[in-house]
């Protein structure tokens, strides 16, 4: 089984690079985030011929997930489990016997602001709703932009930007308490490299050919998962096309 996950910063913008890689990779199932489109928008279209199934939620230009999945997906629903349930942030689905749980946590925008103290609270009230729906020895997957840098190596420049966001004690705590449900990182269990990274700020002049970037974009497993994963890769190819997303694509394979 292939999986991947794909920031993809408006599905409407770059439709024809998540249709080109579909065709190109054949993934069992892709994971996307910030389609930036309400449902009535999301291209379908674009899509029609191209053998997946496609569930989705989102709104007008923010948010949004989706997921492509070559087998029919069941028990799907959307969102947490109280209020606010931020719908357009979260994708729960069966494909076959595994769980996928799709999100993209919301970023925080600075730290002495109510969005960030909602980051916080968000990745508790995830971690609630794994304990209610799932069991450690359940065969599942959450991945997808998770807007955090776990570790120095997952920023280029670590020293300089610790305290945001997306790399403080506030926001490693936080992940890592839900990753004590029962998650491994699968990409950290095939790459123990420096300099790995999934996001390049457009902002940054030449960022990605510098690779001045950010790992923000993760691939979980439980060990029944995780003790089947036989390789997690960044893609970085997508990133050099034409009017790119600021993410790429992350891809995991297991031995099922």
């Amino acid at each position: 089984m292939k999986i991947a996950t794909f920031n993809v910063n408006s599905i409407r913008s770059r439709a024809t690079i998540v249709s080109d890689w579909l065709a190109k990779n054949k993934p069992d199932l892709l994971a996307i985030q910030e389609t930036k489109a309400q449902d009535s928008d999301f291209p379908l279209d674009e899509f029609a011929d191209s053998g997946y199934n496609i569930v989705f939620k989102g709104e007008k230009r923010y948010n949004g997930v989706a997921v492509f999945s070559l087998a029919k997906p069941d028990n799907i629903t959307y969102g947490l489990d109280d209020e606010p349930t931020d719908d357009s942030r979260l994708i729960r689905l069966t494909v076959n016997d595994v769980h996928f749980v799709n999100t993209y946590v919301p970023q925080g925008t600075s730290p002495d602001s109510d969005r960030f103290t909602y980051k916080l609270e968000w990745f508790k009230r995830l971690k609630k709703y794994f304990k209610k729906h799932f069991k450690p020895t359940d065969k599942l997957i959450w991945l997808g932009d998770l807007n955090v840098a776990m570790e120095a190596r997952d920023v280029h420049n670590a020293d300089q930007v610790f305290g945001s966001v997306c790399y403080c004690p506030e926001v490693i705590k936080a992940i890592g308490d839900v990753m004590d449900f029962g998650f491994t990182d699968t990409f950290r269990m095939h790459n123990q490299e420096d300099g790995q990274y999934t996001f390049w700020d457009y902002r940054i002049p030449n960022g990605f050919k510098r690779n001045m970037g950010w790992r923000l974009d993760y691939i979980m497993a439980t060990k029944p998962m995780a003790d089947r994963c036989t390789r997690c890769i960044v893609d970085k190819a997508p990133r050099q096309l034409e009017k790119p997303s600021d993410h790429t694509f992350l891809v995991a394979e297991f031995d099922i």
